[in-house]
C-alpha cells in the first residue's frame, strides 16, 4: 500500500531543516520505503516549508512507525504531519 506523508515545519525552522537533511536522505535511502518525496515550498520566495513524501508500506501503522524515525521527525522539524492512503495514477 502506499501512503502520503504531508508535513509542515515549524515557523523559523529552515537552519533545522538544513542541518539534519544529510540524515533525512540517508533514512529516505536506507529504509528503502520512499517513493517519491520533495520539500513543500512558500509561495512567496520558495523556502522550504514542509515535505510531501509517499512511502510503500504494509499498513498506516508502518508507515506511522517510519514518519516517528525519521530524523526530520526526531529533531522536531515540524509542526504538524498528516498520513493519508494514496493511490497512484499516473
Amino acid at each position: 500500500m502506499l501512503f502520503s506523508l504531508i508535513c509542515l515545519d515549524n515557523e523559523q525552522s529552515l537552519e533545522k531543516r538544513l542541518s539534519n537533511r544529510e540524515s533525512h536522505l540517508k533514512y529516505v535511502k536506507d529504509t528503502g520505503m520512499v517513493r517519491y518525496a520533495g520539500p513543500l515550498l512558500s509561495d512567496e520566495d520558495e523556502t522550504m516549508m514542509g515535505s510531501l513524501i509517499v512511502i510503500e508500506a504494509e499498513n498506516k501503522e508502518e508507515a506511522l512507525n517510519w514518519s516517528k524515525n525519521d530524523p526530520y521527525n526526531k529533531a522536531g522539524l515540524f509542526q504538524s504531519g498528516k498520513i493519508y492512503r494514496f493511490k497512484h495514477l499516473i
